[in-house]
């Protein structure tokens, strides 16, 4: 059979996956011959920390996508093109050398990766090459659920309606990889080689492993595999950090080792079998989708403000401002809740979606810090690192953004930890110098009876800092300095 495409070269980025892979089953079905490539972009790479987690991740999915595209094929010869270099001048060599008449790909919604495309496109259309772009990320694109107005969505609840009515009307196809094995092509030569090793690539190894994060598909399997039995009381218990009640597929979302089609195929079944649980895990992978088109939508929120206003707010500065984010950054503000939640995110690169919401809204209300700074810090940091949800999520406790939390609601930490970490199980396994005191006292240890602190061994000031500030004068301070804005539009 005549296919549109004579030879076609499958860009892999987001995607680490050969199951349900939109990219690759669309090259199965139009091109007679398929190669695989994947860069390691030098632009994204070259300013990186030479330990981080996520590089170590994506390097092990490589390896392992490699060898599931070479036993797809069913022959040793074919596998993944891997390339260090930078995308847009490397990606149009390559189709130009391999003679290819399309390179299809996964659409990508974040800026950098919309120029670098834009620039791949034009290289390849200086070549006679087209470049085809299947979606692949998200269940609907930023045009595809719009307000009767023909207008974005800028607030979830109508959004998730909207997204539910029209997921009801037809589930999202899972992509096959059916007679791959016809068409993937023997690697040339030259480029006939396994992924490069870490080392190889600039980077050391981390605790990755340790940690127990699996990378590629085999590991986004057996975490689902195990979260199935979980799910239907995923609602009760995904707002405790102690409890294994998450999925922590967070970092596969990002990279691609599983497809949020399957995931969503998952939660709708279950939903339609009234699981709470799974009702209220679809409506957190809805949330996914919706903070995507907001960037796609509204891509100025990536360097300030959804609500512009916002942008004119007087966070605390100087030195004043460092030696707080610098507390908040290493654990050292006081509050338990919040360094455990910090010392869990630099030991791990995961923090628990509920700490992200205390932590941040402690740097944003009690500390008077700058919302983007602690967005660049978990972007540093965190394994499943987004764009469009960590900018998202930010907004959100800062109150500057679409849909947000308003901006006098102060989260008080204390109360967060009794009512999430009750017994102090969270606080005890990352503050270990409070592991004595009572599971009432570990909440708030400035305010325990000189006598418990001491037969807990804990010297305030000395093995565990004194609050960084007072909740209620910084929630007082908090108030003044959204407030002025207010006044002034």
């Amino acid at each position: 059979m005549h296919k549109e495409f004579k030879k076609g070269l499958v860009w892999f980025r987001r995607d680490l996956r050969v199951h349900d892979n939109a990219a690759l089953s669309n090259a199965i079905l139009r091109c007679e011959e398929v190669h695989c490539v994947f860069v390691f972009d030098c632009n994204i790479l070259d300013v990186l920390p030479r330990h981080d987690r996520r590089v170590e991740f994506i390097q092990g999915s490589v390896v392992a996508l490699d060898a599931a595209l070479r036993a797809l094929a069913q022959k040793p010869e074919a596998g993944l093109i891997v390339l260090y270099a930078a995308a847009e001048v490397a990606l149009p060599a390559l189709a130009g050398e391999l003679q290819v008449d399309a390179v299809i790909t996964a659409r990508d919604y974040e800026p950098y990766a919309r120029q670098r495309d834009d620039a791949v496109r034009a290289a390849l259309k200086s070549q006679g090459i087209a470049m085809v772009t299947v979606k692949d990320h998200v269940i609907f694109e930023e045009r595809e659920l719009l307000t009767q107005m023909a207008k974005p969505y800028g607030v979830f609840s109508p959004y998730l309606r909207s997204w539910l009515a029209k997921l009801a009307q037809q589930l999202p196809a899972i992509h096959s990889a059916t007679s791959a094995d016809k068409v993937l092509g023997k690697r040339p030569s030259q480029h006939a080689k396994p992924p490069p090793s870490l080392q190889a690539l600039g980077f050391e190894s981390t605790n990755l492993l340790q940690l127990g994060i699996a990378p590629g598909e085999a590991g986004a399997t057996a975490l689902l595999n195990d979260f199935v039995g979980r799910l239907d009381r995923y609602d009760e218990t995904r707002n405790f950090p102690s409890i294994k009640g998450p999925s922590y597929l967070g970092v596969h979302l990002r990279f691609g080792t599983v497809s949020i089609r399957q995931l969503v195929h998952l939660a709708y079944e279950k939903k339609l079998q009234h699981s709470a649980g799974a009702t209220t895990w679809l409506s957190e992978l809805v949330w996914r989708d919706f903070y995507f088109q907001i960037l796609a939508n509204f891509p100025q929120v990536s360097v300030g403000a959804f609500k512009p206003d916002y942008d004119a707010i007087v966070w605390e500065s100087g030195e004043v401002a460092q030696q707080r984010y610098e507390a908040w950054c290493e654990a050292r503000t006081g509050y338990p809740i919040v360094d455990a939640a910090m010392a869990q995110i630099n030991e791990t690169g995961y923090m628990h979606n509920r700490l992200r919401m205390v932590a941040g809204s402690f740097l944003v209300k009690h500390l008077g810090i700058n919302w983007r700074w602690g967005e660049r810090y978990f972007a540093e940091k965190l394994n499943d690192f987004d764009l469009s949800a960590n900018n998202g999520g930010w907004q959100w406790v800062s109150s500057s953004g679409c849909d947000a939390q308003p901006y006098f609601r102060i989260f008080n930490p204390v109360t967060q930890s009794e009512k999430f970490d009750a017994e102090g199980k969270f606080i005890r396994r990352y503050v270990p110098q409070l592991a004595k005191l009572d599971a009432k006292s570990i909440h708030a240890p400035w305010a325990a009876k000189p006598l418990v602190l001491a037969a807990a061994d804990v010297v305030l000031g000395q093995d565990y800092p004194r609050p960084i500030v007072d909740h209620a004068e910084a929630r007082a301070a908090t108030l003044t300095r959204y407030g002025a804005v207010r006044k002034t539009n």
